[in-house]
């Protein structure tokens, strides 16, 4: 790593859900707005910003230009984008990301960048384009100065891709407090295997998409009363700030208010007490509370699934909504991570129920996911 791991992780701003003018036009930034968020980071000390070949259809990375590189010294900032390639049609397509992100960006180099989404199926292509040997030849150039990937997937993925590919820089990963035991995510686990392989990781959903910046009044009751001073997204950071081995922590911030909020939080930021840790715990317990599905995510209901439909996930699924009360956001959710096998492509065969050791109704669980979400 060309960079050394400190005590307390970096506040890293990510450029994926920036203002718009038009709600409907992704690429319709406002830059006004943008330009003063990025002044205000900088001059509270941060420098790591994140962002994307896809986000906001490619517009994310021009403004970054505008807002950022065209206004301040390239020794001001660290800049991190990423390449979908599992998306992109073939290889001479995922490697021409790399010189699009330099023009629109503005930059002779990139300092952090990712296989964006490797993990499942998707690896076979970032395989067999050859973009690990892609990016480790680019960072030998010096047109990259550190490299790795991005994953949504289990621990068991992360072990195997670090062992195949012991070259990368670092890796970033989904955790926040919400999934650090939960059966699907494992942000625990997560953590574990990295630290093991030596890696640091840039944490990414820290407020699992904006939903622990808006939790159920019966749990953030809880919080409140540990600490009256602190928001929802307050012990959402707070929570990885203190994380060991991380190298930045992602705020997908959208407004000036947002990212003042943010940086308050930030500069005042201190482990939590034992009274606050014990909140949490309160708090995590009664979120869980409110799940409507007992899966316990064993996995024996996929084994003689003759469908592969994705049970654990959906039951997953069902019960995040319960938690959050946001089905927009699940419907978004499920939208990939079931796509392997929906709801709705159940027969209704039984076989799962039949090795369920919780006794779940998973037919008429999947018949509501797949009227919920499909």
């Amino acid at each position: 790593m060309a960079e050394t791991v400190s005590t307390q992780a970096k506040f890293g701003f990510g450029c994926m859900r920036l203002p718009l003018l038009n709600p409907k036009d992704e690429s319709s930034i406002d830059m006004e707005q943008f330009k003063e968020m990025v002044d205000a980071f900088m001059q509270s000390g941060n420098t790591y910003f994140d962002t994307a070949f896809v986000y906001h259809d490619g517009a994310s990375e021009t403004a970054l230009g505008e807002a950022l590189v065209k206004r301040y010294p390239c020794d001001a900032y660290t800049i991190a984008t990423k390449c979908l390639a599992w998306a992109l049609p073939d290889e001479a397509t995922a490697k021409a990301c790399l010189g699009t992100s330099l023009e629109r960006l503005g930059t002779d180099y990139i300092d952090y960048y990712l296989l964006h989404n490797v993990g499942g199926q998707r690896t076979a292509k970032f395989d067999a384009f050859g973009m690990w040997e892609f990016a480790q030849q680019k960072k030998e150039e010096g047109v990259i100065r550190n490299w790795g990937f991005s994953m949504h997937d289990g621990p068991e993925t992360l072990e195997q891709l670090l062992t195949d590919h012991p070259e990368v820089d670092f890796v970033q990963l989904q955790v926040n407090y919400l999934d650090w035991d939960d059966p699907i995510t494992q942000s625990r686990k997560l953590m574990e295997v990295a630290a093991a392989h030596e890696k640091p990781v840039i944490i990414m959903e820290p407020a699992r998409g904006g939903r622990l910046c808006n939790l159920p009044e019966e749990v953030a009751a809880i919080l409140r009363a540990a600490n009256p001073h602190a928001t929802d997204a307050n012990w959402a950071y707070r929570f990885c700030w203190n994380l060991p081995n991380v190298l930045a922590v992602l705020s997908g911030v959208s407004t000036i208010e947002q990212m003042r909020e943010n940086l308050a939080s930030y500069a005042a930021n201190k482990p939590f007490t034992p009274e606050e840790q014990q909140a949490l715990t309160e708090a995590l317990t009664a979120l869980r509370d409110m799940q409507v599905v007992p899966c316990t995510n064993c996995g024996y209901c996929l084994k003689d699934c003759p469908q592969h439909v994705q049970i654990s996930t959906i039951m997953s699924l069902l019960n995040l909504e319960a938690m959050t009360r946001d089905r927009e956001f699940v419907k978004g959710l499920y939208s990939w991570q079931a796509q392997d096998g929906y709801a709705s492509e159940c027969i209704q065969c039984g076989a799962c129920e039949a090795m369920c050791p919780q006794k779940i109704d998973i037919i008429n669980q999947l018949e509501i996911a797949a009227a919920a979400y499909e």
